[in-house]
């Protein structure tokens, strides 16, 4: 079955040493302890905390994903980590196609679906990321561009249980704006709509928003019809913030 509802998972980006990693980790599981209701709580740290945090979370109560993959399984790729390697750190997840890795690294769409097929491959969720700039946004092209990011990115024969879409506008990432919620339900409707149209079963793919999420508009995000959940970047990493957004999901989806 899919994620349990509302899913929530933290990017912390290119942050965090061994005893920022331990100390978050701890404290989300400290209120895990004391918590109760339904929902699915993941963590995306940097490569070198993932078999650290691995073995606080060998209970499974946090999810853990890797923030990017290579599409090859091994090889001369120096830098590059390989979906198996994640999975052999004990990752569920992986984020693919983040636009600080299309824009900053130039990954096109048949690169990030050969990233997320790789991830299917090695029992691993991508989560792949799609979303438009600004000048995009402004020439009201996001409906184009999520399509083409969509029908290009997404890897061939994946289930509702082996997927998770989030929609990230460019512009609003770590820049304190996001869509109003009539734009993101609008948005959101038609990715619901396509992914039914190319997904078997498509309105079980769990599909959240991504972009300046905090825990004062959190509960309004998930409110919104389709939105599953969130992909929280700065905000996670600070725990505490973190998980007041993760209860204003279970708040708003309860």
């Amino acid at each position: 079955m899919p994620f349990a509802k509302p899913v929530v998972l933290g990017n912390w980006k290119m942050n965090g040493l061994r005893a920022d990693g331990i100390a978050r980790v701890e404290t989300l599981r400290e209120h895990i302890r004391q918590a109760s209701g339904q929902g699915t709580l993941g963590v995306c740290p940097p490569a070198t905390l993932l078999t650290v945090l691995e073995q606080l979370l060998d209970n499974r109560e946090i999810l853990l994903g890797g923030q990017d993959c290579s599409s090859e399984r091994q090889g001369a790729f120096t830098g590059d980590i390989s979906a198996d390697m994640l999975a052999d750190a004990g990752c569920q997840l992986v984020i693919v196609g983040h636009s600080e890795r299309r824009h900053g690294h130039g990954e096109t769409d048949e690169l990030v679906r050969a990233k997320a097929e790789a991830a299917v491959a090695a029992g691993l969720i991508p989560v792949l990321c799609i979303g438009e700039t600004e000048a995009e946004w402004e020439d009201g092209e996001t409906i184009q561009v999520l399509d083409g990011q969509l029908d290009g990115s997404l890897p061939e024969n994946v289930t509702p249980d082996s997927l998770i879409i989030a929609y990230e506008p460019v512009w609003a990432i770590g820049t304190g704006r996001t869509p109003s919620t009539v734009d993101i339900a609008r948005t959101h409707a038609h990715l619901r709509a396509r992914l039914r149209e190319l997904v078997p079963d498509g309105d079980q793919v769990r599909l959240l928003y991504g972009g300046s999420v905090k825990a004062d508009n959190a509960r309004e995000i998930m409110g919104v019809p389709e939105v599953d959940g969130v992909l929280v970047g700065g905000a996670s990493l600070d725990a505490e913030q973190f998980w007041a957004i993760y209860t204003a999901g279970q708040a708003a989806t309860t």
